[in-house]
């Protein structure tokens, strides 16, 4: 990492620092974010069903659209970032997904689904994860494991209230209506809300007067990162465990409601929902200062150990107690890719990297229900399937020890 002399001291630890208010800005952004983008998919999939009687593979396959179409355009999120600022990189995300909320409302016809996904991928890569990381790490160096763990708590916000909240909505005043007023809200909220507190970020390492002099294009910088055995270790290990992990969190209720009752299912999964939450707090703390390749092979095996239980174990509290197990690294396992690419990487490459390093994991993992729903069919339960998600696990926490050379780290 490059040092500047000239670079004025920056308190990252002070509540007065500008970036804290940059992550409650993200923080907003992200419950809208995931509110709307993915928890949002179970709410219009329910929804679309219920008023037109499509089938649930129709819906479900512009799931799988919105998702592909999201992570291609999630790999230039760093790079419009460096090129129009964070000003106008989150008023983009916040106006495209609003405009995805109506556009979903207004859906009638099957061919009007597609172009809605279409408009909330676009929604989902300004207000995501690659937005809130490349964001905040314009403002935030050494306390940016803690900084992003903040801010991405709005994710797990946006679950756990912001959809109840849609659902109770659309009781009321029928879906279109609810999301064209959840579309207004996040409108009136978070633009003002843009323009007032972000500004120009600081500059922390010196980039506009010591990298400049010889800079590389995004498209030299994404291939030497998929030559450079560190990146691709990083990459393929949280893809895999991502795979594992977003398909067995979407069959969990499908697999404990008869073993244990849908009543104490329901239970299991806010259970781990809001151990991700804490988890992802407990950790903020510590995060910085943790060998961050240990931390995440620990997180891959506490998961493969509570799917094991989970197979195996039938009772209700054990299982409940193994949802709560897994979901303690559920919200670290978005936040440590970041950090270990800030540490082992040039800087001046962050936001590309880990925007290559979002859409190759989410195109990954938007296959993981769908796989774990077919091996289910095939072998007749879910052994199979999360025996798979145990293996793949195991295999990360392996691949993420290695490190290899640094052939990306500035010199």
């Amino acid at each position: 990492m490059l040092d500047n002399p000239q670079t004025p001291a920056i308190d990252e630890s002070s509540l007065r620092y500008e970036g804290w208010r940059i992550v409650a800005v993200c923080f907003l952004l992200a419950t809208f974010g995931w509110g709307l983008g993915f928890y949002g998919q179970s709410v219009y999939v329910a929804e679309l069903q219920r008023a037109h009687g499509w089938s649930a593979s129709l819906i479900s396959s512009g799931t799988t659209f919105f998702y592909l179409f999201g992570a291609l355009l999630v790999v230039f999120v760093g790079e419009a970032v460096n090129k129009y600022g964070p000003r106008l990189g989150l008023i983009a995300g916040t106006l495209a997904m609003s405009a995805a909320a109506v556009a979903i409302g207004a859906v009638r016809e099957p061919w009007q689904l597609y172009l809605a996904n279409a408009v909330l991928a676009f929604g989902w890569a300004g207000t995501s994860l690659a937005m809130i990381t490349n964001t905040i790490s314009l403002w935030f160096d050494r306390k940016r494991g803690m900084a992003i763990s903040l801010a991405l708590n709005g994710a797990s916000f946006g679950g756990i209230v912001g959809v109840p909240l849609l659902v109770s909505l659309i009781g009321h005043i029928g879906f279109a209506s609810a999301m064209f007023t959840v579309a207004g809200v996040m409108l009136v909220l978070l633009v003002p809300v843009i323009l007032i507190v972000v500004g120009r970020p600081p500059d922390l390492h010196g980039w506009r007067g010591t990298e400049q002099a010889k800079p590389q294009s995004s498209a030299q910088i994404r291939t030497r990162a998929m030559r450079d055995i560190g990146f691709l270790t990083v990459t393929i290990a949280f893809a895999l465990v991502l795979f594992a992990q977003v398909g067995f969190i979407v069959h969990l209720i499908s697999f404990l409601d008869p073993v244990i009752g849908r009543e104490r299912a329901a239970v299991a999964v806010a259970v781990l929902t809001a151990m991700a939450v804490i988890g992802r707090v407990l950790f903020s703390m510590v995060i910085d200062r943790l060998n961050q390749r240990l931390a995440s092979a620990l997180s891959f095996l506490s998961q493969a150990a509570a799917l094991l239980v989970v197979i195996n174990l039938h009772n209700d509290y054990v299982l409940i107690a193994a949802c709560a197990v897994f979901g303690f690294s559920v919200g670290n396992l978005i936040t440590l890719p970041s950090l270990i690419v800030q540490r082992e990487f040039d800087s001046a490459s962050f936001g590309v990297l880990i925007s290559l390093n979002t859409a190759i994991n989410q195109v990954t993992y938007a296959f993981g229900p769908g796989v774990v729903g077919l091996l289910r069919d095939l072998s007749g339960s879910y052994s199979l399937p999360f025996y798979l998600c145990i293996a793949l696990e195991v295999m990360a926490a392996a691949m993420i020890m290695v490190r290899g050379r640094p052939h990306l780290t500035a010199s």
